[in-house]
Parts: C-alpha cells; structure tokens; sequence
C-alpha cells in the first residue's frame, strides 16, 4: 500500500474490479451470507446485486475507490436510486422460498426508514479484507462527506454489519431505527443530517 492513498472515481475501466472488492468484503456480511448462505450461489449473485443496488454510482462518478480498487464506496447522488427491478428479478431467480417473506419485510422496511429529504445514499462500502484496518474506509467516507457537507445535503446508509456501525457514527451517523424480519440479521438505518 502507498503512503498516501488517494480517492479517485472509478470508471468502466475499474467497475469489474471495484465490484469484485465489494463481493470479498462482503463475504462475512450478516444480511448478504443469510440471503445467499451457499458460497457458489453467493459468488454468482452478489455481482449482479451489487451492480444493481450501487452500480448507478459509476454513471454519476460517484464510485469511490482508492488502492486500485481494494478499498470501494458505491455513493447514489440525491435523486438517484438504485436499479428496483433488477434487484427484484434478482431476488426472485435466487432467493430461498423460505425466507422470501422475510427479505420483502426488510426491503419494506427500507423503504419506510429511507430519508424523504435530498440526501445522498450509500448503499454498500468495502475493502478487500487483506487491506482490513489501514483506514482506507475512513479514507472514503471522508471523501464522500466533504461533499455532503459543501452542499448542505444528508447522508444515509443501512449497515448491514453491527461491526461497522461505531465506524459510521465517528462520521457522524445517528441510528435512526432497526429493521429486521424473522430470521434475518438487524439492519441498522443510519443518519448525518445536512450541516
């Protein structure tokens, strides 16, 4: 890794590999394993859901990445959402019966804690886990919030890990509910309101 790591906005170039870090770092992820708990299926459909559920951020150059690629924030400007029938079909072809149910509560529950104000969006933020802990999520999430920041907009983010919630609260997100079905993991709403 380089002394100083810089941000940049991926491109076509890099969206192959930005989402390939994404997929790694969310491997141990409580909600996309409990979704997808076979690791083929995992491999084969986390891509495609990534894609749809953060990919328009390569569109409006507001794919973050920093160290090639290894450490990726995914941000959906205000407006912006991610691809909904996409992640439906993708839901459809590939979820367990049994828990279909419950993935349509939380998506509901998404939807219901999901900010009416402008507000940026991020929907997923990884690093390659052999890069874990040397500050490169900070590093993205500083980035992104300057931004916010110099236009007074909000920032709103489910974590889908209890881990990185006290990472997302020193940038100063606010738990703004708890949402969870059946067997599936808490996903956590959070908040930075506009400065």
């Amino acid at each position: 890794m380089s002394a100083a790591p810089e941000v940049k906005s991926a491109g076509a170039n890099n969206r192959a590999s930005a989402i390939n870090t994404i997929v790694l770092g969310f491997a141990a992820d409580p909600m996309a394993r409990w979704a997808w708990p076979d690791p083929s299926q995992y491999l084969r459909i986390m891509p495609r859901f990534v894609n749809a559920f953060g990919g328009r951020a390569f569109e409006h150059g507001t794919a973050y990445i920093s160290e090639e690629a290894r450490a990726v924030a995914l941000w959906l400007p205000p407006g912006v959402e991610p691809d909904e029938a996409e992640m439906d079909a993708i839901m459809k072809e590939s979820l367990r019966p049994e828990i279909a149910e419950e993935i349509g509560a939380v998506m509901k529950g998404m939807a219901e804690h999901h900010p009416l104000e402008p507000h940026w969006y991020l929907p997923v933020i990884a690093t390659d886990p052999n890069l874990f802990g040397k500050g490169l999520g900070t590093l993205l999430m500083k980035h992104a919030l300057r931004r916010c920041d110099e236009e007074g907009i909000a920032a709103y983010l489910e974590s889908s890990n209890p881990r990185n919630i006290s990472l997302y609260e020193r940038h100063g997100f606010k738990v703004t509910g708890r949402i969870q079905s059946g067997s599936s993991p808490v996903l956590t709403p959070m908040l930075r309101p506009a400065s």
